[in-house]
């Protein structure tokens, strides 16, 4: 173990920034160090807040004030240009997903992290649900043989004021997508760590709810191709009403089918199905006394412990000098497959990921 106390610098005060700043607070060796926003206020009242020392409205400002480790958590398009500074200024990155909205602005972070020999990781806490861990292990292990089949269903809910309350989401320019780029990208991560490299993809958009407040989709539907030979398919909308959580589901050579279901959203995915030579074991799936629509607060500080995990697993990467099990290189896949379900809407033609 090292002795080290790794500084963190958050830069935008958000509703996630609260995800990282109590993340970082409850791992030993770590510490929040300073905040940054543009708005100045709410940059004094967040370190206020929570016992933070310096806050700051600049990137600049906040790299050059000896942190170790910043946490993006600015809109999507404005995270190149963070990682970029905190690159060059030797500081490594936790960025929140999507790593970015092009895979040409997510290479060149990438890239630029890895010339300065900083590491880069993105958010993808739901990789830490034990029954995700679980999921994987039997795939490595061999228990569900060569996964050849998988479904990720994202059925959730979100008021019109989701979406008016900040200007910005629901544009292609600010948000970069609807509900696959800011919703369901979670769980294309997971269908693609689960079953590997997508190489085509097949899909269809449409916005049946929030048409007058968003430019982008609030619903989605696509085939993936994987260079496996695996198929999955992806549902997702923002339009559920009541929200029935969202649902991964992978099928391998052996017969097996593991299933993991978040409801309500936020909670930890727990695993609902597992079926294996002729048996089938099964726990409740939508429980009657449970809340569906949770708010976007309660949904945020239920993931709280997954951020943890995650950003605990960042620390002890630097500590051990290895990668993140998240790395940038990771956050692609995701991105390039909701990216391509865009250019096939668009184009109403199948579209290569390779």
């Amino acid at each position: 173990m090292s002795d080290k106390i790794w500084k963190v610098g958050i830069i935008g005060c958000g509703a996630i920034s609260r995800n990282h700043i109590e993340a970082v607070q409850a791992i030993p060796g770590a510490e929040v160090s300073a905040v940054c926003d543009v708005d100045g206020a709410k940059a004094s009242e967040t370190a206020a807040k929570y016992g933070i020392s310096s806050s700051f409205t600049s990137v600049d400002e906040i790299l050059a004030s000896g942190v170790d480790i910043v946490a993006v958590c600015t809109p999507h398009p404005t995270h190149e240009t963070v990682v970029l500074a905190a690159a060059a200024a030797g500081v490594h990155v936790l960025c929140e997903k999507p790593i970015a909205i092009e895979l040409d602005s997510a290479q060149r972070m990438i890239d630029a992290c890895d010339t300065a020999g900083v590491q880069l990781g993105v958010l993808f806490q739901r990789r830490f649900w034990p029954a995700a861990q679980k999921m994987k292990k039997e795939l490595v292990d061999g228990s569900l043989g060569q996964p050849i089949m998988g479904q990720c269903t994202v059925a959730l809910y979100r008021e019109h004021s989701y979406y008016t309350a900040t200007p910005w989401r629901g544009t292609w320019a600010a948000d970069g997508g609807g509900v696959l780029m800011t919703q369901a990208i979670h769980y294309i991560d997971l269908l693609c760590w689960l079953l590997g490299e997508p190489v085509e993809v097949f899909g269809y958009t449409n916005s049946f709810k929030h048409g007058d407040n968003i430019e982008v989709e609030d619903s989605a539907v696509a085939t993936v191709r994987f260079e496996s030979g695996a198929l999955a398919t992806i549902s997702a909308t923002t339009a559920a009403e009541p929200a029935l959580g969202a649902q991964v589901q992978l099928m391998g050579t052996k017969g097996a089918t593991m299933t993991i279901l978040e409801f309500p959203e936020g909670t930890d995915g727990r695993l609902i199905v597992r079926s294996e030579n002729n048996t089938v074991e099964t726990t409740p799936s939508h429980p009657a006394d449970l809340y569906p629509n949770a708010d976007l607060s309660t949904i945020n500080g239920a993931l709280i412990p997954y951020h943890t995990a995650q950003i605990a697993d960042f620390i002890d990467a630097l500590n051990e000098d290895r990668p993140p099990l998240i790395t940038g290189c990771d956050a692609t896949r995701a991105l390039k497959v909701l990216l391509g379900v865009y250019e096939s809407a668009a184009t109403h033609q199948p579209v290569s990921l390779i």
